[in-house]
């Protein structure tokens, strides 16, 4: 009998401190109008005394109590994060003694895409009967890599994090998932390992993400419809990575999928890297507009590059 992995509960957390494009301009070469005009963001939320497991758990807990779990029922967590609070041990096993759990717990790392990519993972594990529930969660600090001063990056990035519990269903929950990775992208975006200067902090070359971002998950976004025998039309609803308003809207175009069909929290949440999807999921389960049953499409792509789609009935 097929079984599927289906998300049961949605959760997230976004810190209290917002800075606004009207805070930037004082402190950079820019404007709010030129912000919002090339990427479409607004403010974003930036943590100050909070880890970055500290988030996590908030989102987690929220995610466990929609899906009316205890943590002792989890039997496996997955944390994707780019922004760790320690090089060891994984953040993933200090969420797990946060929440009280008692299950296997690590970290999965594939910058913006790590949703797509822990999620797939998780779906794994359940197919194959290794884990019955399993906690997803996407959660960054990418503030405390950003170089406030350069312009590039710093109008992009926010904190936040957001979370799913999946479960095994006979009925619904993911169809499909693919995932793509080609490291020849490696300059376009990155961090160095190196935490005492500026190499420490986001280096990117916006328009070579920008084209490349438009492209791969167009493509992405084409085949996994093609190949599921589905119409874009019976998708209920796309969930992009939040990375760019207009990259969003060009693979709207490209796809042919109306933007009233498109999630999109750029302009209050800026880019989140792993967080974004999964906050955006969360957003939209609690105004109602995802409801059961509804199909979904995630998509994202990150640095590396690496790049995947989550089809799912939700």
């Amino acid at each position: 009998m097929k079984k599927f992995a289906r998300i049961i509960g949605t959760g997230s957390y976004l810190p209290p401190k917002i800075i606004t494009n009207e805070d930037l301009e004082k402190t950079l070469d820019t404007s709010k109008e030129w912000i919002v005009t090339r990427t479409g963001i607004e403010k974003r939320h930036i943590v100050e005394n909070q880890s970055n497991c500290e988030l996590a758990t908030i989102a987690s807990q929220n995610a466990l109590k929609a899906a009316n779990i205890s943590p002792k029922e989890l039997d496996l967590i997955i944390f994707a994060t780019t922004t760790p609070d320690k090089i060891f041990p994984a953040t993933a096993t200090v969420l797990q003694k946060a929440l009280g759990a008692s299950c296997p717990a690590f970290d999965l790392q594939a910058v913006c895409a790590g949703f797509i990519f822990a999620l797939t993972t998780a779906e794994k594990y359940i197919k194959t009967n290794s884990a019955n529930k399993v906690l997803v969660v996407g959660s960054e600090t990418l503030s405390r890599i950003v170089d406030w001063t350069d312009r590039s990056t710093a109008i992009l990035f926010g904190d936040g994090a957001g979370a799913v519990v999946l479960s095994s269903d006979l009925n619904a929950g993911i169809l499909n998932t693919k995932l793509l990775s080609d490291g020849n992208y490696l300059p376009s975006l990155q961090v160095n390992n190196n935490y005492i200067n500026q190499h420490g902090f986001i280096q990117m070359s916006g328009n070579e993400v920008f084209k490349a971002a438009i492209k791969h998950l167009s493509i992405l976004a084409l085949e996994t419809i093609k190949e599921n025998n589905i119409t874009v039309d019976e998708i209920d609803y796309m969930i992009p990575h939040q990375a760019n308003v207009r990259i969003i809207t060009a693979i709207a175009q490209r796809i042919n999928i109306p933007m009233d069909k498109v999630i999109v929290t750029l302009k209050d949440q800026g880019n989140t890297s792993a967080a974004s999807i999964p906050l955006a999921i969360d957003k939209a389960v609690r105004d109602k507009r995802i409801k059961k049953n509804n199909i979904l499409l995630l998509i994202g792509i990150g640095a590396g590059f690496s790049w995947g789609s989550v089809l799912l009935r939700f």
